[in-house]
């Protein structure tokens, strides 16, 4: 399946204004037009109710919210379709601890930094094959 990256909603949840810019060029170069941001995973919950993204690339350690809490209290939310968006982690964080802790909670990726446009582009694109 081929997918139309220009037609996507996607939702940068990154407190690193540098790696949410880096982010936000690679998707740009797959054609992604609509990319909506946030600094931490309560600003991004409402984002995300807001826009209802196609996906959301969130990092894990932020404060105040994480990204674990972030999709903890995204799972939970009564709305079916945006409790149930797909959500990739984008983190420095590989320990399998943490892995555990993001399966647990229902998430559709996780890539480790530095992410690449190749797997980036993959990851999206198989999730929402998946989908």
């Amino acid at each position: 399946m081929s997918v139309n990256f220009k037609a996507l909603k996607i939702v940068i949840i990154e407190d690193e204004d540098f790696i949410r810019v880096l982010i936000r060029r690679l998707l740009h170069q797959l054609g992604v037009e609509l990319i909506y941001e946030a600094k931490e995973g309560g600003e991004g919950l409402k984002e995300v109710v807001r826009t209802r993204p196609d996906i959301v690339l969130c990092d894990i350690h932020m404060e105040p919210m994480d990204g674990l809490t972030f999709l903890n209290r995204l799972r939970s939310l009564p709305m079916g379709l945006v409790k149930d968006t797909p959500v990739v982690f984008l983190t420095a964080d590989a320990q399998q601890e943490t892995v555990m802790q993001a399966k647990k909670l229902w998430v559709n990726g996780y890539l480790v930094k530095p992410v690449s446009l190749q797997s980036l582009e993959r990851r999206i694109a198989s999730i929402l094959a998946g989908a």
